[in-house]
């Protein structure tokens, strides 16, 4: 094969690895009833006039599968740090004990599992279009090439075969999140 064939394979590789990469981290995102320091990733603290990640001015820790321990660095951020979490809308409730901010991870309903599970197959439906689309945008460029038909035929089965191994992967991925989820 051609080196222009070749980096068109590597190319639609990378940009369905980028959409497994998305999913992961959209699937970190979709809590499964144990506390995890992901949760609050997205929470930003007003550090002095500008929005700040909470990981930069507190310390994220789960001493028990039910607790969030946030210990800040400056202990006047204890009311920042609370009011981020409450911006945040995150469905938490977080306390304060004059040391740290402490978020109590109440258990999943079966309803609000059901809805994490459509949310976890949404977000898998998300990256197989993205797979599908690396595909379609691939076919494209193989079939501007100036090579011959059999070239041409070959790298669309190759790039068939990318397709169906990432269309997997992901299937794979939502299973065991759906499983996560769904176990109490």
């Amino acid at each position: 094969m051609t080196e222009e064939v070749d980096f068109i394979l590597d190319s639609t590789k990378e940009a369905m690895n980028g959409a497994i990469k998305h999913l992961e981290k959209e699937f970190t995102n979709i809590r499964a009833g144990k506390a995890s320091p992901a949760m609050v990733g997205s929470v930003m603290v007003d550090y002095y006039g500008s929005p700040t990640p909470l990981s930069q001015v507190a310390n994220v820790s789960t001493p028990d599968g039910r607790t969030i321990s946030i210990q800040p660095w400056e202990k006047s951020m204890l009311q920042e740090i609370e009011r981020g979490i409450m911006i945040a809308n995150l469905g938490f409730n977080p306390m304060n004990n004059g040391e740290m901010v402490i978020i109590n991870v109440p258990p999943l309903t079966e309803e609000r599992r059901r809805d994490l599970v459509k949310q976890a197959k949404a977000a898998a439906e998300d990256a197989k279009v993205s797979i599908r689309s690396a595909r379609q945008d691939a076919n494209k460029d193989i079939k501007k090439l100036d090579v011959s038909e059999d070239v041409k035929a070959n790298a669309e089965v190759d790039i068939q075969e990318l397709t169906d191994e990432f269309i997997k992967k992901t299937d794979a991925l939502l299973v065991v999140k759906e499983k996560e989820i769904m176990t109490v």
